[in-house]
């Protein structure tokens, strides 16, 4: 059966700041400070004491080993010589005896002081441990930053390889199924074959050695295309494009701050709320506009602390609950709504524009006439503000096929057919429309 452990030492536990004998009239961090000094004062004393002690009884021990060697040489001579020893050498080993037993006596004195040093001692927060091993462990990567000049958090170098493989393997596996998919075409062999030609054996030139550029060798971060982030981690940035909640927000991005923290997760957010807006999707775009502001706030904040965005997420929600702060993110979020709907109308109109300019490129090229009702209303008024095509079909029969068929006569023979003022009224809005062009 094992012994049970013996806890009396820890009843001499002695704390000078945990003393409440203070008198009212004494203030209480000058008795701290003197409790403090006098038991400093005290260890002091004792610990001189032990030391003295220990080179007395070092100094006793060296001193009897001296006669034990006197007196064990003195009992080889006297068993080597049978004639009776002197009476001084007798009187000599009495002496040397009686002292040998007198150091004995003093060293168990001194010993026994020792022993009630240890006993009584008081444990403090000075003595009640010790260091038993120490080290550093330094980290090789510590120098790198793993963070943009702009506070973006950076991939690592092994996510960034492992990507690129993956889309290269995708990339390889479409190209043979696309290759596979292809009908292979049949063709004849020749009946009798020429001899090739013997090839010409070419050395390679020697490859060039490469030299490193003069100067200190500098980091680069290894960064992630927009394309190959989108492939591994869209999904991800969907479902916190989802969160409505500021608080699973704080713990989706303490789970994946490494990847949502990024830039390319930013510009995701970015694009993903205008094409929101431009789809009709405002109260998506609204929350999609959010979280964008949440992650580019973050980037802000460890920008101008110049640290990791990782470590500003905490203090960031911990703003947010301080109203003035959270009013004012509200306030830039409202902001950046307000931009979003303008930049989301300004690229309609881009993107009807350039829709106008290739149906005209490709009708140019095929030789056909670009056909009005494909062409925006406000974008195809004459300059007299009327709409051509409103215009040409409240024109009469006659004169819709002189215009069609582009004959001059013909619509000269519509004119004539009808009274003046019939035929100014139509040819008025044909000019104001833009048909009908008076030069």
């Amino acid at each position: 059966m094992s012994k049970p452990f013996d806890y009396s030492k820890w009843d001499n536990i002695e704390l000078s700041d945990d003393e409440d004998d203070v008198h009212p009239n004494i203030d209480r961090e000058s008795w701290f400070r003197m409790k403090h000094r006098s038991r400093v004062e005290r260890e002091e004393r004792e610990d001189a004491d032990k030391k003295k002690i220990c080179l007395e009884v070092a100094a006793a021990e060296l001193r009897m080993k001296e006669i034990t060697k006197i007196l064990s040489q003195v009992s080889t001579k006297d068993n080597g010589d049978d004639s009776d020893s002197d009476d001084d050498d007798l009187e000599d080993t009495e002496g040397l005896k009686a002292e040998k037993a007198e150091l004995e006596k003093a060293n168990k004195a001194r010993q026994a002081k020792l022993d009630e040093y240890e006993k009584n001692k008081k444990w403090n927060v000075d003595n009640i441990c010790h260091v038993v091993e120490e080290r550093t462990i330094v980290n090789p990567k510590a120098a790198e930053s793993k963070f943009t000049p702009t506070g973006y958090a950076v991939p690592d170098e092994d996510v960034v390889v492992e990507t690129e493989k993956t889309v290269e393997k995708k990339e390889e596996t479409e190209k043979v199924a696309s290759a596979a998919a292809k009908p292979k075409k049949e063709t004849i062999a020749p009946t009798a074959k020429k001899p090739a030609a013997p090839k010409k054996q070419t050395v390679a030139p020697p490859p060039k050695a490469v030299t490193k550029p003069a100067g200190p060798e500098t980091e680069s971060n290894v960064m992630m295309s927009y394309h190959d982030f989108t492939l591994k981690y869209a999904d991800l940035v969907e479902k916190f494009m989802s969160i409505q909640s500021l608080d699973k927000s704080k713990e989706f991005l303490l789970l994946h701050g490494d990847i949502l923290l990024q830039e390319n997760a930013s510009n995701y957010l970015l694009l993903a709320s205008l094409e929101d807006e431009m789809n009709g999707f405002h109260d998506k775009m609204k929350l999609t506009a959010r979280q964008s502001q949440i992650i580019s706030n973050i980037a802000e904040l460890a920008k101008s602390l110049k640290s990791h965005p990782g470590n500003v997420v905490l203090p960031f929600f911990k703003r947010l609950e301080q109203k003035e702060f959270l009013d004012g993110f509200n306030d830039g979020v409202n902001t950046f709504v307000e931009r979003i709907e303008k930049r989301a109308v300004v690229k309609k109109k881009e993107m009807d524009a350039e829709r106008e300019a290739e149906a005209k490129a490709a009708a140019e090229a095929e030789g056909q006439e670009v056909d009005l009702a494909n062409v925006p209303k406000e974008e195809r008024m004459g300059p007299g503000g009327l709409d051509p095509v409103e215009v040409f079909e409240s024109l009469p029969q006659s004169m819709q096929e002189a215009f069609e068929s582009r004959e001059v006569d013909k619509l000269k023979e519509a004119l004539m057919a009808m009274n003046p003022e019939e035929a100014e009224y139509h040819m008025k809005r044909c000019v104001d429309s833009g048909l009908w062009n008076e030069g």
